[in-house]
């Protein structure tokens, strides 16, 4: 979230910012934050005005009685102290709760480079790799081709769970976590460290990461319990140290998630009925990482990197795309899409989110960094995924189906399926 100090000093920069996300709700919401912000800090003076009365009127009352005066009007003040006070706190702890939930609804502030735009189509390209393949045979759906193969069952998924999941069958579960494995194994050979998360968090942790009033609506809440299934990786390391200090001697904190993750989103976005572009129920690898605020734009380019390589390495186009002012969310500062190519679409379509979310996850989370008994301060956090299998596996299936209906395995990926080289498919059983 951001420094409440900065509202009350200069709101003028954030209005500017909001009217670049083109979010009139938010400059709403601003405008009720300094409200209960002013309120908050004058019933706190008045508060702590009565408290000190409250620590006078003892000495008040005893010299009234040493100089034989009346201390009636005294003592009748006295009684009436508790209840004002009281009624007071009250008012406070109420306008403190809505100042908070103010400042947890109001955006980050974003990079000057995020260009101005309102939705995707205005994202702007800044770098382009590889060739897009063409064919000279007709390319089958992922889904269709999965099926003739036997490496899918899309049917009895929805009989058993509904759509948006699936069964992955024989080869593909094994292309699925070579897809994994050769992720995690190129994050960890950068240095980073393996985290196997929890894949359920409480409301207070996941309000530390994202906007609920936002976010809420496409993830999975246990009925009856104050938790929800995760909707990525990067949630639960970005909560790992809420309400810590981080030894500073730690920073980068670099951190790569494994897990398998769940959102409700699939039915907003077309998707087709039989595909694993955005399903339910998804594998991913993520990166995470915690650093010192003079060097979270170095990492963000490394972040970026990172899954460029991973593409790159998988021998499948894609570009990348500064992400613009409307379509960026809540958290991130800047973010930038790596899109793979999808010749049967003859699209280029997001397969990696790279994002700086500055110090603003880290103040929701109240997690700081610093020396014991020396000076703290709110690191700054950034997240991006490795790979996100369900649409690796998709660029996969068309960057390299073949005319003979099966599927050639990238060259990268053959180690970790024992040096298959094809997949031809599930036998009829």
């Amino acid at each position: 979230m951001l420094d409440i100090r900065l509202i009350r000093e200069n709101p003028e920069v954030i209005r500017k910012d909001l009217a670049k996300r083109h979010a009139p709700d938010k400059e709403k919401v601003l405008d009720s934050l300094i409200q209960w912000d002013k309120e908050w800090r004058k019933a706190l003076a008045e508060g702590d005005a009565l408290k000190r009365r409250r620590n006078e009127i003892t000495k008040d009352i005893a010299e009234a009685k040493k100089a034989g005066k009346n201390t009636d009007k005294l003592r009748k003040e006295a009684t009436a102290l508790p209840k004002k006070i009281a009624a007071l706190d009250g008012q406070i702890d109420e306008l403190a709760g809505k100042v908070r939930d103010g400042l947890l609804r109001l955006p980050n502030l974003l990079h000057e480079s995020v260009p101005v735009g309102k939705d995707d189509t205005e994202n702007v390209e800044v770098a382009r790799w590889g060739t897009p393949r063409t064919v000279d045979f007709e390319l089958r759906p992922h889904g269709e081709l999965l099926e003739a193969l036997r490496l899918a069952d899309f049917e009895r998924a929805r009989k058993i769970a509904g759509a948006g999941f699936v069964y992955l069958l024989g080869d593909l579960v094994r292309l699925d976590q070579a897809l994994l494995s050769f992720a995690l194994d190129y994050m960890v050979k950068q240095g980073f460290t393996a985290v196997f998360p929890p894949f359920l968090m409480r409301r207070a942790a996941y309000e530390g990461v994202v906007d609920l009033t936002d976010f809420e609506n496409v993830m999975y809440k246990i009925e009856g319990e104050d938790l929800y299934l995760i909707a990525t990786s990067e949630h639960p390391m970005g909560a790992m140290f809420m309400d810590e200090v981080i030894d500073v001697g730690r920073l980068p904190l670099t951190l790569t998630g494994l897990a398998t993750q769940f959102r409700r989103e699939i039915g907003a976005h077309g998707v087709d009925t039989k595909g694993l572009f955005r399903m339910h129920q998804f594998n991913k690898v993520e990166q995470f990482v915690f650093c010192r605020p003079e060097d979270s734009w170095t990492w963000h380019e490394k972040l970026r990197a990172n899954g460029e390589a991973i593409y790159r390495a998988l021998e499948i186009p894609y570009r990348v795309v500064n992400v613009c002012t409307g379509d960026i969310g809540t958290v991130a500062a800047k973010k930038y899409d790596i899109e793979a190519w999808f010749p049967r679409q003859g699209a280029y379509r997001e397969v990696i989110s790279c994002s700086n979310c500055t110090d603003y996850q880290a103040r929701r989370l109240n997690t700081r960094a610093g020396k014991v008994g020396g000076d703290k301060f709110f690191p700054h956090t950034l997240n991006s995924s490795a790979i996100a299998t369900s649409r690796g596996l998709v660029a996969v299936l068309e960057n390299y189906q073949t005319a003979d209906g099966s599927v050639s395995v990238p060259k990268v990926l053959r180690p970790f399926l024992g040096g298959q080289d094809v997949i031809r498919g599930t036998p009829s059983r």
